[in-house]
C-alpha cells in the first residue's frame, strides 16, 4: 500500500466505525496486496453483525465518506454471510479474507 494513502484510509475507517459500528473493516484489492497504482481505488469490506439493507448501508457509508476525494468501493456484508462466503470462489469475501488487511475489528 502506498504510504501516502495510509493516513487517508485510517481516517476513512474511523469514520466508518463511528457511522455504523461494524464488526470488522477489511482493506482488499490492490492497496491490500501492494499492487496499487495512481488509478487504483480503495476497496473496503465492511462486515456488520446484521443489516436490513446492504445496498442502503453502502449508500449511507459512501455519503459519510463523500469528502474523501479518492476513488473508493465500499462493500457491506453481514458476519454470517462473510463466514460462509469467504470459502466460495468468485465472491469478494474470499480474496478479502485471504489477502486483505483487517484495519478494524470490534474488540
Amino acid at each position: 500500500m502506498a504510504t501516502d494513502i495510509v493516513p487517508i484510509i485510517a481516517k476513512m475507517v474511523r469514520r466508518i466505525v463511528r457511522s455504523c459500528s461494524p464488526e470488522k473493516v477489511i482493506l482488499f484489492g490492490s492497496h491490500a496486496t501492494g499492487r496499487a497504482d495512481s488509478d487504483s481505488d480503495v476497496d473496503l469490506l465492511v462486515v456488520m453483525k446484521a443489516v436490513k439493507s446492504k445496498a442502503r448501508q453502502e449508500v449511507a457509508l459512501r455519503m459519510a465518506l463523500r469528502d474523501f476525494a479518492i476513488p473508493k468501493d465500499i462493500v457491506v456484508t453481514t458476519a454470517e454471510e462473510f463466514e460462509w462466503r469467504k470459502n466460495v470462489a468468485g465472491t469478494i469475501e474470499r480474496p478479502a479474507d485471504r489477502y486483505g488487511q483487517v484495519l478494524y475489528e470490534k474488540g
